[in-house]
C-alpha cells in the first residue's frame, strides 16, 4: 500500500514540477533582457524563413513537423531531468533539496551540451551566451526540482507510519 502512496505522490509532484519548471522558463526569457535580444531574433528569422518557406511552395505539413521537433525538444528539456532526478531520489530514498534543485538544474542546464556532444567554435561572445543560456536553464531546472521536492521529496527516506522509529 505504501508503494501505490508513493507512486500517487510522485505522479502528483512531477505533474506541478514539470508546469513550475516550464513557466520559470517563460519568465525569465521574457523577463531577461539578453533573452529576449535572443528570443527576438530567433523569432523573427523563424519567422521569416517560415514565411519564405511557404511562398517557395514548401507544405504546411513540413512546418507541423518542425513544430513537433520543437515540441519535443522542450518535453525533453523540461520533462527528462525531474523525472529522471525523482527517480532516482527515491530509488536512494534521498531527501536534500540540495540533491532535487541542484541535480534537475545541473542535468536541465547540461542537455544542451551533451546533446550536441562538443563545443562550438567561437569567441568569448559566443561563450557567454551559452552560459547565459545554461544558467537559464539552470534555474528552470532547479525551480521543477525544487517544487518536486516540496511536494514528494522531503518525506522520500520517511518510515510508514506505526512502523519501529516512525
Amino acid at each position: 500500500m505504501r508503494v501505490l502512496g508513493r507512486l500517487l505522490i510522485l505522479s502528483l509532484a512531477l505533474l506541478l514540477a514539470v508546469p513550475a519548471g516550464a513557466l520559470t522558463l517563460v519568465l525569465v526569457l521574457v523577463l531577461d533582457p539578453a533573452a529576449q535580444a535572443w528570443l527576438a531574433g530567433g523569432a523573427l528569422a523563424g519567422l521569416d524563413a517560415t514565411l519564405s518557406d511557404l511562398a517557395a511552395g514548401m507544405a504546411p505539413e513540413t512546418m507541423l513537423l518542425a513544430l513537433a521537433g520543437l515540441a519535443q525538444a522542450l518535453s525533453v528539456l523540461l520533462v527528462a531531468p525531474p523525472v529522471l532526478v525523482a527517480l532516482v531520489g527515491e530509488t536512494l530514498r534521498l531527501r536534500a533539496l540540495a540533491w532535487y534543485a541542484g541535480a534537475a538544474g545541473l542535468l536541465t542546464a547540461a542537455l544542451p551540451w551533451l546533446a550536441r556532444g562538443a563545443v562550438r567554435p567561437g569567441g568569448a561572445e559566443r561563450l557567454a551566451a551559452e552560459g547565459h543560456l545554461s544558467a537559464i536553464l539552470f534555474l528552470t531546472g532547479a525551480t521543477a526540482g525544487l517544487v518536486y521536492w516540496l511536494v514528494a521529496g522531503r518525506s522520500a527516506a520517511q518510515p510508514p507510519r506505526g512502523a519501529p522509529g516512525a
